[in-house]
């Protein structure tokens, strides 16, 4: 499952990155890299991203335990 994790936390974290770029210069590197917003394959990047995010929402749960034990 760590190796998922992995995964998922770079994948999020290019995805910020990319929101990033698209709030302060309104550059969309995904769409650029991909051919366009509409491309395939940025929609897929877009998707993964996505799930990824749903995925880390098991992390909440974790990090209140170790806030709960801390604190």
């Amino acid at each position: 499952m760590k190796t998922i994790d992995s995964i998922a936390l770079g994948l999020l974290i290019v995805g910020g990155l990319n929101w990033l770029l698209v709030g302060l210069f309104n550059f969309d590197l995904v769409a650029t890299i991909f051919g366009g917003q509409t491309a395939i394959l940025s929609k897929i990047i877009y998707i993964v991203v996505g799930i990824c995010a749903l995925y880390a929402l098991k992390f909440f749960p974790l990090i209140m335990n170790t806030v709960k034990r801390e604190g």
